[in-house]
């Protein structure tokens, strides 16, 4: 009997496309890597003398390969799951050489010399205090040294202000320790000047460590020189596993020193097999790839960059910020509006007024503008691998860097490109917000009844409230009144068929009871816009208004009813006499001299809010006797539009469009003209008169008609409005 096979499962939404992809990507090379933990399993329960053999075999292999591969010779390979944890065994490697009585004396020795470790201010965050807990130090051991301000890229660390530190600090009786550098900074990917800063290390007797994703490129054929120089440093930081998409494979420290006994006293070597098999995994996925499909993979990552970073030159608003332009691993661009010469100038006059607030805010806008942008890209395009990042002098940028993703998602030419029109796409569309915010709100300070709310972080093209009109009202009510009736608005201003996204703002640190309208394009009417919201919200408020009016009435005319009826029982029995209320003798007198009294009552009319008798309903037997109210005027909060045209939409050939629907309703005029006309007899034929009198009266169909559209089409909104309150109170 066949069995069949069962269809795996397979997730609903947006991300199943995206862990399929990477469960894609992980190649048969992952497999290889993921097959070295199982065989490392086996392999440690072999003898001693073996398992040692064969150990010591493959982290030798290992070593070999990597040292050749990115150009580091005579070094040693420490392999760890945690990539912070090369470092800190450098340091401890450090201490042991610097201070000789260090494992005899341990705290002690420290505290009549204090260590300084120098850290890039640029450097990933918390690696400084990651450090200093792990090796007991004090944070007062930690020197974060600035970047560059004046000259060159400022991401580097600035050489001469590092100089004159470590004088300070030798000066102070301190001990210069270690300097951690980055080649590709985790932000930016920018690459400190190695070179330089190996002279300085070696004028201090100081240990120079180098570790960023601009490392992987020590493999290619061409390597810069900046990259290049870290192959003369005292070790550095390997993350293989991101680079070439492999997954749990241990990062790799590559270093130089001459003590072994150090090295295994700082942890760098062990003499136990069973830590060697840390390099099993790698050492299979470094045979299935071999030297080309290394080589392959990095140089591949760095194609996409620089297809990238060509593409993005060629646009506006767009402003890249990378190192080099010709060999850059890492892209970082962000989405900025250039000044024209006009504006430039007024900019100028108010930041001179007001420099720190303009700058700031303007900061804040693009940096929210940007945070969108990239959210939108990753999104859109999620093989592209982008994220967004926040750099200390450009803001918040979005950032591609290949070499950390393109292996694992498996980013191709194609998806650049995707990308790129994407980014197309949304130009336009964060420029026209950008432009229009203005406006915008101007035009909600000019309306009345409507409150802006100036909020930074919102990107789009702002944030409105329509305020109530409290009268006399404690604060939780005014508060209840205000979110019932902006809830209500939003979903009427949703309910309207355009291309604006209205919502509640984000759902943590958004202001309360407000409008939060997204992204718009050019082509929007600002003014309607807001005409339609404030219109709205007035109208949701008269419709509240009289509701809570008419409750009171009511109520009102009840108690009122209540006193009317009591009056007239009290008349009724003044009229029937005292004998008649007795219930023997009453019967005995209303059967002998009945009495005749209309049946008296009262009915309320929510029109005119007031009571009325009862008789003329007895006499006519029907409900109400007043005449019918008008029907209630129907009004449209939008002015005509053409046909297809959304709301919200400015028309940008208006007046064409007028002429046109002019004309084709005088058309339409002229046909049921023609139609109203008496048919003639075969034997009579029209006058000169008569054609005369036909052709006047189309001139003047003609000019009703133009008028009644031209009345129509400049009606204002208000009249609208005030229409339809009357039939809403009728």
């Amino acid at each position: 009997m066949e069995r069949r096979k069962r269809k795996p499962h397979r997730p609903t939404g947006g991300s199943y496309s995206v862990l399929a992809c990477r469960l894609q990507n992980v190649g048969e090379q992952g497999h290889m890597a993921l097959l070295g933990h199982s065989l490392a399993a086996y392999i440690s329960v072999l003898d001693r003398e073996r398992l040692r053999k064969l150990t010591t075999r493959i982290l030798s292999d290992t070593t070999l390969w990597l040292c050749r591969l990115f150009r580091y010779e005579n070094g040693s390979a420490y392999y760890h799951e945690d990539d912070r944890e090369g470092l800190l065994k450098i340091c401890r490697l450090v201490i042991h050489t610097r201070y000789e009585d260090y494992t005899i004396e341990g705290f002690n020795v420290l505290y009549s010399k204090q260590p300084v470790i120098y850290i890039s201010s640029a450097a990933r965050t918390g690696l400084g205090q990651a450090l200093c807990n792990q090796l007991g130090l004090p944070l007062s051991c930690m020197c974060h040294v600035p970047c560059n301000t004046m000259f060159g890229s400022q991401h580097q660390m600035d050489v001469a202000l590092l100089d004159r530190v470590i004088k300070d600090d030798v000066e102070s009786g301190k001990l210069p320790l270690l300097l951690v550098a980055n080649a590709g900074t985790p932000g930016a990917g920018h690459t400190d000047k190695l070179g330089r800063l190996k002279e300085l290390c070696e004028q201090y007797n100081m240990w120079l460590h180098v570790e960023g994703v601009n490392l992987a490129t020590l493999a290619l054929g061409y390597v810069s020189s900046s990259v290049l120089a870290a192959t003369k440093c005292d070790s550095m930081t390997l993350t293989l596993g991101s680079w070439l998409g492999l997954p749990a494979v241990p990062a790799v420290t590559l270093y130089r020193h001459e003590d072994p006994s150090l090295s295994l006293a700082a942890g760098l070597t062990s003499s136990q097999p069973v830590e060697k098999l840390r390099a099993l995994p790698l050492w299979l996925s470094l045979q299935y790839l071999g030297h080309d499909g290394i080589v392959e993979r990095i140089k591949h990552a760095s194609q996409l960059s620089q297809r990238l970073l060509e593409n993005l030159k060629n646009l506006d608003f767009i402003k890249t910020s990378v190192e080099d332009e010709l060999s850059s691993p890492v892209v970082v661009f962000k989405f900025f509006q250039e000044y024209s010469n006009r504006d430039q100038t007024s900019h100028a006059a108010q930041a001179s007024t007001i420099q720190h607030p303009i700058i700031s805010s303007e900061r804040h806008v693009y940096d929210t503008f940007n945070q969108w942008l990239g959210e939108q890209l990753a999104q859109l395009v999620p093989a592209s691998g982008v994220d967004v990042v926040e750099l200390e002098d450009e803001g918040t940028c979005v950032r591609f860097s290949p070499l950390m993703t393109s292996a694992v998602l498996g980013t191709e030419i194609q998806d650049i490109d995707q990308l790129v029109d994407c980014l197309k796409m949304k130009i336009p569309v964060l420029t026209s917000t950008l432009q229009l915010r203005e406006e915008f709100e101007q035009e909600v300070r000019r309306t009345p009844g409507l409150l802006y709310i100036e909020d930074l972080s919102w990107p789009g093209l702002g944030v409105v409230r329509y305020n109530y009109h409290s009268d006399g009202k404690n604060d939780d009510k005014q508060e209840k009144e205000l979110e019932k009736i902006n809830t209500e608005l939003l979903k009427k201003l949703n309910e309207l068929e355009s291309d604006l996204t209205f919502s509640l703002g984000p759902e943590f640190g958004g202001q309360k009871n407000c409008v939060y309208i997204g992204m718009v394009t050019e082509d929007l009417d600002v003014s309607e816009l807001v005409e339609t919201i404030a219109a709205t919200g007035r109208e949701i408020e008269e419709n509240s208004r009289l509701l809570e009016n008419m409750t009171e009435v009511v109520r009102k005319g009840i108690q009122e009813a209540q006193l009317q009826l009591q009056k007239a029982n009290e008349e009724r029995l003044l009229e029937e006499g005292l004998l008649r209320q007795i219930p023997v003798v009453g019967s005995v007198l209303n059967w002998f001299s009945p009495f005749q009294a209309s049946p008296k009552g009262r009915t309320f009319n929510l029109t005119a809010g007031s009571l009325e008798s009862t008789e003329s309903m007895y006499i006519s037997k029907a409900q109400g006797t007043g005449t019918t109210p008008p029907p209630t005027p129907t009004s449209s909060l939008s002015k005509q539009r053409l046909p297809g045209q959304k709301v919200f939409k400015r028309s940008l050939r208006s007046s064409d469009a007028l002429s046109e629907t002019s004309s084709i309703s005088h058309c339409d005029d002229l046909e049921k003209m023609d139609q109203r006309a008496p048919a003639l007899s075969p034997g009579q034929e029209q006058g000169p008169l008569e054609t005369q009198k036909l052709e006047e009266q189309k001139e003047v169909a003609k000019a009703a008609t133009t008028d009644t559209e031209a009345t129509q089409s400049d009606q204002p909104l208000h009249d609208c409005t005030e229409a339809e309150e009357q039939g809403s109170q009728r």
